[in-house]
C-alpha cells in the first residue's frame, strides 16, 4: 500500500493522539470523517498501522527503576531463553541484536532487590550488562517520511 502524504499526516497526527477522534482527524488532514475511517481501516488492513496503546508512568505504578540489559547467551542458551522470556513481567521490550550480545532488554523494576532477583533469573542464560535509566531524553518519537527527515536535518540560516 503506498502511503501518501494525507495518510503520513492522519498516522502522524494519531502517533501524537491516538485517541482523536475520525471527525477532528479529518478537520486536522482536511477531508471528511468517513474518507478518514477508510484511510485508517485501510493501513490496518496493510498492517501499517498496527495499534493503539495507553502510555503509563512505570514511577507512578510503582516500578522505581527502569533498566536497559544487555545478555550475551551461553552457548545453547539463546534458544531457551527466546522461550522463557515472554513469561517475565519485568520486560517491557526484548530485542534480538547483533554485536557482541544476543539480546537487549528494557524492563521495569521495583527496586534494587528486584533487579537483584531479576538478574539471578537471567544469569542462568548467560552474561549480563545492566544500565540503569536515569533519564528518558526522546521517547516514543514519531515515525516521519524521509521528505520530513531530510528537512528538519537541513541547517538553519
Amino acid at each position: 500500500m503506498h502511503i501518501d502524504s494525507t495518510n503520513w499526516k492522519i498516522l502522524q497526527t494519531l502517533q501524537k493522539n491516538a485517541r482523536i477522534s475520525n471527525s477532528a482527524l479529518g478537520r486536522a488532514v482536511g477531508i471528511t470523517s468517513p474518507a478518514v475511517a477508510e484511510r485508517i481501516r485501510k493501513m490496518e488492513d496493510a498492517g501499517i498501522l498496527i495499534g493503539y496503546k495507553a502510555e503509563i508512568s512505570h514511577f507512578e505504578s510503582g516500578h522505581q527503576l527502569k533498566a536497559i540489559i544487555t545478555l550475551r547467551a551461553f552457548m545453547g542458551r539463546l534458544k531457551p531463553f527466546l522461550e522463557k522470556v515472554h513469561e517475565f513481567s519485568e520486560v517491557l521490550n526484548c530485542y534480538r541484536i547483533t554485536g557482541n550480545e544476543n539480546i537487549l532488554l528494557e524492563v521495569v523494576l521495583f527496586d534494587q532487590f528486584h533487579l537483584e532477583e531479576f538478574i539471578d533469573k537471567l544469569i542462568t542464560y548467560g552474561e549480563t550488562k545492566t544500565h540503569i535509566v536515569l533519564s528518558t531524553v526522546i521517547e516514543n518519537a514519531p515515525i516521519r517520511t524521509r521528505r520530513e527527515d531530510r528537512i528538519s536535518k537541513k541547517p538553519k540560516v
